[in-house]
């Protein structure tokens, strides 16, 4: 799973006092209520809900949500996410037709679409990936995508079936920095994260990534971070607080000030990034619609 989007107020007990400025502000707004409706009366699924995401309010306010595909079980262990881990069920092949429908009723104008690591599959899921987008632009031609893919296993004809389909924004996590890699994403790998961003943005794609801070990196190491990814052609950055879903995960070993995200953030505009959100609340698709530019 790709995305950290539990709520700071579910944390549990931490050694670290949790500051003021992770309080997250209830859902508000007309279109918000409109969208929460067509969610409830339609009994659609979007990870914006199921994650309870601090952005949710305002991300449906602007008409963009996030969808999780392949199912609800990943094949991965990462030490941050709070989805569950095992033996996947068998694809559903009619899962890009609801998750298009939904789109459609819902009146998304920018669908963020993410998954489950399925290295169980040959091709990791890819095909299910591509028939989702295909599906999404018959169903809704003026929604724009953003797909925040998993690393395939470096298996790079799976790859090219994301490259094949052309969504407007192909997004794929880093999460931390080199040192903790193996400890916060046990199965990735580093170097095959950057290696995904190089082959998708050599095949023409705009190219997002994420980092998580909080997990005892050094601003250092986070600089560092930033720069690998300007090295491959990353056009919009996002940096947020990783949040601890449960006791069992990864415990937080810092909260980051605004302070010091508003710093990362314009060191990032300076090397070059096109787009940079910088925050404790910033997650994967926070603002995803305005980094359409």
């Amino acid at each position: 799973m790709s995305e950290n989007l539990i709520p700071s107020d579910n944390l549990p007990e931490s050694r670290i006092k949790k500051p003021k400025w992770l309080r997250v502000k209830l859902p508000i707004g007309e279109n918000y209520r409109k969208v929460r409706s067509l969610v409830d009366e339609h009994k659609l699924h979007t990870i914006c809900e199921s994650g309870s995401c601090p952005n949710m309010g305002e991300c449906w306010g602007e008409g963009t949500a996030t969808f999780m595909i392949l199912g609800n079980i990943c094949t991965r262990s990462c030490g941050f996410c709070a989805v569950q881990t095992g033996k996947p069920d068998a694809v559903d092949t009619f899962e890009p037709g609801r998750v298009a429908n939904s789109v459609k009723i819902m009146g998304v104008k920018h669908a963020v679409i993410t998954s489950v690591d399925r290295d169980d599959l040959k091709d990791g899921g890819s095909e299910i990936w591509a028939q989702t987008v295909r599906a999404i632009r018959q169903q809704s031609p003026q929604t724009t995508l953003e797909t925040l893919i998993p690393d395939f296993a470096g298996k790079w004809d799976n790859l090219q079936a994301i490259i094949d389909v052309a969504p407007e924004i192909v997004s794929h996590n880093l999460e931390t920095v080199r040192r903790l890699t193996k400890q916060v994403r046990i199965q990735a790998k580093y170097d095959r994260s950057l290696e995904v961003l190089f082959r998708l943005k050599k095949g023409g794609m705009r190219t997002k990534s994420g980092v998580m801070l909080g997990l005892g990196e050094s601003e250092e190491e986070v600089i560092e971070t930033m720069m690998d990814l300007r090295s491959v052609g990353v056009d919009i950055l996002t940096l947020g607080q990783y949040l601890q879903p449960t006791p069992k995960h990864l415990s937080i070993s810092e909260f980051i000030t605004p302070e010091q995200f508003e710093k990362l953030g314009v060191i990032g505009k300076e090397m070059g990034f096109r787009y940079v959100e910088s925050g404790p609340l910033v997650r994967s698709s926070y603002h995803a619609e305005k980094h359409l530019f």
